[in-house]
This record gives structure tokens, sequence and C-alpha cells, in this order.
């Protein structure tokens, strides 16, 4: 079966692409780059993914363009309900391009992650693929969690710390800093 997947990052692409290629899947990476912030991000997390397709031996089809502007309007005022416009974004685009390349069906490494929201990733794909008219491929790699993780500190790969918008690096960042300042021993000071 010949599948396009949806690529977040190396990291994330590791143990899908192993259990697929395993299967006998023919793969191809698609990466999308618009929900990834800040653009220096961006450009890591694509520099990452073509070291590691070289390595593999991985065709890949890189989205052009970055539309910053395009994703942060369709998420202003709704960022509580960001991931869902993301999720769809990213799979309707992989579906598309799959339809185009006459590919047998798509996935996506989102299904890999721990921290996404699975079901409705999986809900989200299959409408998808039934309204494109290329069936959305689910299968459940959380289980390879700890060995991509694994693999991608052997090889040595860029590892990012938080999902891929601005709103989940802030979310990283601002609950470590509060984490931080409640585990701190220290009183806090007075006026």
């Amino acid at each position: 079966m010949k599948v396009l997947l949806h690529i977040c990052c190396a990291n994330c692409a590791i143990y899908p692409i192993k259990t697929m290629r395993a299967d006998g899947m023919e793969v191809m990476g698609f990466f999308y780059p618009h929900n990834i912030h800040p653009y220096s991000e961006c450009v890591k997390r694509k520099d990452t993914l073509e070291t590691f397709a070289e390595q593999i031996g991985l065709k890949v089809i890189y989205q052009d363009g970055y539309d910053l502007e395009g994703f942060i309007q369709n998420v202003a005022f709704r960022e509580s309900e960001r991931c869902n416009y993301c999720y769809h974004d990213r799979l309707r685009s992989t579906a598309l391009i799959a339809k185009r390349g006459k590919f047998e069906a798509y996935s996506s490494t989102l299904l890999y992650s721990k921290k996404q929201q699975h079901d409705l990733i999986r809900s989200m794909g299959e409408s998808i693929g039934k309204s494109v008219g290329v069936p959305f491929l689910y299968q459940d790699f959380r289980a390879g969690w700890k060995e991509g993780i694994e693999c991608s500190k052997q090889m040595g790969l860029y590892r990012q710390q938080y999902c891929g918008c601005i709103y989940s690096e802030w979310e990283r960042y601002n609950n470590a800093l509060v984490d931080d300042l409640l585990s701190s021993d220290d009183e806090p000071e007075g006026e």
C-alpha cells in the first residue's frame, strides 16, 4: 500500500515509519510548516527532517511557503480550540496531496504522540478522508513513544520541546516557570 504520511517532525516519524515499512507499506512523507512557530523553529524541524529522511531513504514532499498570518488569523480569539483547526488544516492538506499523488491512503505522525487528542485526530482524519476520497489509515503508534525518543537521541536529532505553534511554546515555558516558582523553598517577597 502506498501511504502519504504527514510528518510534524523527524522525532515523531521514527516509529511510525519503522512500523509501516515493517507492515510492507510504501511510505512517503509530507511536511506542513504553517503551524510551526517561530520561523526559526520551523527551519530547525525541516532541516532535521531532511537529515533524517536522507539517512533512512525516505522521500518527502515539503509544503511551499510559510503562512504564519493565515494560521494566526484562523485561531485568533479561538485559542482554546486551536488544535481543532490545526489538526484539520494539516490532515486536509495531506489528504489533498495524497489524492493528487494517487496514494492509497494517508496518515499522520500525530498518532504517535501521547500528548495529542488521539480520538479527535482519528475521527477528523476519517471524515476528511471520506470527503476527499483517500482513506485515512489509522494506527495507534503510541506504543513506540519511548522507542522513538531513544532512537532520536541515538541519532542526535534536534528534539523540540513543544508541539509547534506559538501558543504551545508559551504554555510549555509558562507552565515550567510556574512549576519552578511553586517548587521554590523561598518565601515570596513582601512589600
